[in-house]
């Protein structure tokens, strides 16, 4: 274990090699009692808030943010790949081992042929090999329960896409949630509450899908509607306070007028 500190303080060694050490000296018998504690599973909410992290980082453009945050979302996962090792299922590098592999068979335009691929057709391709070389059981397998709902339409579509199954350009898309919309109307009518249900799920498939054939990732569409929308609802409840009134003072045309302005 001196050989292990010595490890964590030698700044001629790569720093990944130094998190390791760090990890490996944290969960040893004289280690910390918080990381000693720990298993995949209590981990989880430090995982999924780490990775929340560096995506508002990347939203808000804060590179320097975005640092840290890399560095919090990689120390999540050499903690789990130490968990993993003391168990004797894996180490950190046959994860990594595992990643260059999978890089390397799903660009094969690059590491092969060398022939030149556009994005979409690159996208396509990996949907493809996933397939064919049995790393997945089905085209749309692989996606997590967990993962948001908009996001997974999202990718769901993607993975349809890449093996044909898709509309050929964003009209059509257009034409599709047109159809919904008529069904869901047909469903309301008939006050069918089952029928209304799927058609809303419908709707918001296709508008999914109208997202990412225009290259939109519908979920942070999604998202800065609203914050929009938080902003603007602030400032609306902030000049009825101005007045000294509450929302029952005022109509709805009258609460739209005041929203119309703000806007």
């Amino acid at each position: 274990m001196i050989d292990i500190k010595r490890k964590v303080f030698d700044t001629t060694i790569a720093p990944f090699e130094r998190l390791v050490a760090i990890f490996e000296v944290l969960r040893s018998e004289n280690g910390c009692a918080w990381d000693r504690k720990q298993t995949h599973k209590s981990l989880l909410p430090y995982l999924i808030e780490e990775a929340y992290e560096v995506y508002e980082a990347i939203e808000n453009e804060d590179y320097v943010e975005l640092k840290e945050e890399l560095g919090d979302l990689v120390c999540q996962a050499v903690f789990h790949a130490q968990l993993a090792k003391e168990r004797g299922d894996f180490e950190i590098n046959d994860s990594i081992r595992h990643i260059v592999e999978k890089l390397i068979r799903r660009h094969p335009h690059i590491f092969e042929s060398e022939k030149e691929l556009n994005a979409q057709e690159v996208r396509d391709q990996w949907e493809k090999i996933k397939v064919e070389s049995g790393e997945k059981k089905n085209v749309l397998s692989g996606l997590p329960k967990s993962m948001p709902a908009l996001t997974m339409a999202f990718r769901i579509g993607e993975k349809a896409g890449g093996v044909g199954f898709d509309w050929e350009k964003p009209a059509d898309v257009i034409k599709k949630i047109a159809e919904e919309i008529e069904e869901l109307k047909a469903e309301i009518f008939s006050d069918n509450k089952d029928g209304i249900e799927d058609e809303i799920g419908d709707l918001l498939f296709a508008v999914a899908s109208l997202a990412r054939k225009l290259e939109i990732d519908p979920e942070i569409a999604l998202k800065r509607s609203l914050n929009k929308f938080k902003t603007r609802f602030l400032k609306l409840e902030n000049e009825i306070r101005s007045e000294g009134k509450s929302y029952d003072d005022y109509s709805l045309a009258e609460l739209e007028i005041i929203w119309q302005k703000i806007k």
